[in-house]
């Protein structure tokens, strides 16, 4: 209520400058105008203190004054009529000059703070921690694992809701993944499904979690009762809550819960604060708000110094206006509306908010997304940015090593084209590096959001698709692809560290594929299955048992290898 009645009080400034000078202007009517002025007072503080109260508009400069000008006009228009004072007439001039003011002053604030905001998107732009890398090396499949899609994960919750005691109370609320003891999971609060709910329930029964790795994984349902949510009404509110505490602060997007070590849920919400005489964020200087969900305590932090606990202290809606203001006004506005000289686009592809969030071998979760030309109907990505889910911080790779790949509007397209009888759907696609090959790595669903299959496609080569039920089985059948391929002779080579092999030939076996022959053996005392396309080496389909052999090979953890280059005794 605090911050309520400091942002209504601040609303009144101006008004109240204005009646002190009608009741010193007015002395023919002095008692009068006093009345008038402390009824229009009090009825337009009573209204203004209940738009507060529903907007919970900021206190900002821009805000503080065109609210100000607002009540100011609707005041003056009061005194007017209260007092019967007859506007634009010799007597009434001095007071015709106030109210002319007001209307001069509005007049010129709304394109004066509209100017001042686009002179603030350079300091916006400024305000972002990036950096720029020339290779736009793809994410690696190890250190960032493959998840699965929150439209599936929702899927499954929505199914189990009926274990939530009163179930009839509650939906389900956002989706928040999160890394707990080395898991990632999704999180979602159970919040109230409207306002007759939340006066019979008054609070929440708890939050759902499920694996973000395992697609077979079931949700599992932790009671943990909140008062204080997103769906909660009046003081109760989470988003009132926090204006409450900070009303000088702007909320980017809603509140989502993350859970401690001892799986207590807690509320998030990242927080900043305007440059100079506009809204603009300044984001370098991002916040947190951390709040009780039983006790209302709110908490505020530089989202770098959240508790440890918080992986996604920036929200998934700030990462996505860091993105645009990065693409877009990286030369300032004029040039994102006219030249676009280096403008970017961020993709919609994201699964929250146009982003989607995944980890890092060190377990720090980043936001991930794609750029793209202005330009229209080019679907080849010019690059793709991380952005550090805890600093702010975005890196963005550029993609000049690896022109000519599609962007994940284009990888969705190619897997909604593949079924449409069945009406699956591309989701939630990440750039993957699959042995030194951009890949796109989709989810499938069908139109429920069930999981129904991988997709792996080649970046650079629209029509290098691999589909599989499970990862490994399509990175499998991804790999022996890729290993067929003519095309991509020398691109596992680049991949990774190649290791010589010497030995024996134990067993082999040759299979005719459409783009060639495919070679598998085994050497002695070696488990490990090495594949080798005949477009590599045309005189292996002559190999047999006992062929003493020399080669490279790209070894894969999954007990297989990928031949580059073989030598065969008396064969060379």
């Amino acid at each position: 209520m605090t911050g309520i009645l400091t942002t209504t009080i601040l609303t009144f400034i101006l008004y109240i400058i204005i009646a002190v000078y009608f009741i010193l202007k007015n002395q023919q009517q002095r008692k009068t105008t006093i009345k008038a002025a402390g009824l229009t007072l009090i009825s337009l503080f009573i209204i203004t203190a209940i738009i507060v109260y529903i907007f919970m508009p900021t206190i900002t400069i821009p805000n503080m004054t065109i609210a100000n000008l607002i009540v100011a006009f609707i005041g003056t228009l009061g005194l007017y009529g209260l007092t019967m004072s007859k506007p634009f007439t010799k007597a009434s001039r001095p007071i015709d000059i106030v109210s002319s003011g007001i209307i001069v002053l509005a007049i010129i604030a709304v394109p004066t703070f509209f100017i001042l905001g686009i002179s603030a998107l350079d300091n916006s732009y400024d305000s972002i921690k990036k950096q720029e890398m020339e290779e736009a090396k793809p994410l690696d499949k190890d250190a960032t694992p493959i998840v699965v899609s929150p439209e599936s994960a929702r899927n499954k919750v929505q199914k189990a809701m009926s274990v939530v005691p009163n179930t009839q109370f509650y939906d389900l609320g956002k989706l928040q993944v999160q890394m707990i003891n080395d898991d990632i999971v999704f999180i979602a609060p159970v919040e109230f499904s409207g306002f007759w709910r939340y006066f019979r329930g008054k609070e929440t029964e708890g939050y759902f979690t499920i694996s973000a790795t395992d697609i077979n994984a079931q949700p599992k349902f932790i009671e943990s009762k909140m008062k204080y949510t997103n769906s909660s009404y009046f003081q109760h509110n989470i988003q009132r809550t926090i204006y409450g505490a900070y009303p000088n602060y702007i909320q980017s997007g809603n509140a989502q819960i993350e859970v401690d070590e001892e799986g207590k849920p807690w509320y998030v919400q990242t927080l900043y604060k305007p440059i100079g005489f506009t809204n603009k964020p300044n984001m370098s200087k991002l916040h947190v708000a951390v709040v009780d969900p039983v006790t209302s305590e709110v908490s505020l932090y530089m989202t770098a110094d959240a508790p440890e606990f918080i992986d996604g202290s920036i929200s998934s809606e700030m990462a996505s206006d860091q993105n645009e203001y990065f693409g877009k006004y990286v030369h300032g506005w004029l040039n994102s509306i006219f030249g676009k000289r280096d403008v970017k686009i961020p993709n919609e592809s994201g699964t929250e908010s146009n982003v989607t969030p995944i980890f890092d071998e060190q377990g720090n979760m980043h936001y991930f997304t794609d750029m793209s030309s202005p330009k229209e109907n080019i679907d080849s990505a010019l690059g793709y940015t991380l952005i550090n889910a805890r600093t702010g911080e975005l890196v963005y790779y550029n993609g000049e090593k690896n022109n000519g790949i599609m962007d994940s509007k284009g990888a969705r397209e190619i897997v909604d084209k593949e079924f449409p009888e069945k009406n699956w759907k591309g989701s939630m696609p990440i750039l993957y590096n699959i042995d030194g090959n951009p890949t796109w790595v989709v989810n499938v669903l069908d139109p429920n959001g069930l999981f129904k299959q991988y997709a792996y496609i080649k970046a650079a080569d629209s029509d290098f698709v691999v589909f599989g039920d499970t990862a490994r089985q399509a990175l499998d059948a991804y790999r022996i692809a890729l290993a067929q391929d003519p095309s991509n002779v020398e691109a596992t080579g680049e991949a990774a560290g190649l290791e010589n092999v010497s030995g024996e030939i134990e067993r082999v076996v040759i299979t005719t594929q459409t783009t060639g022959q495919l070679i598998q053996f085994l050497i002695t005392d070696d488990t490990t299955i090495y594949t080798l396309s005949s477009t590599k080496a045309p005189l292996a389909v002559f190999l047999q048992q006992g062929d003493h052999v020399q080669f490279e090979a790209n070894m894969l953890d999954n007990g297989t290898a990928i031949v580059e280059a073989i030598e065969i005794d008396g064969l060379q």
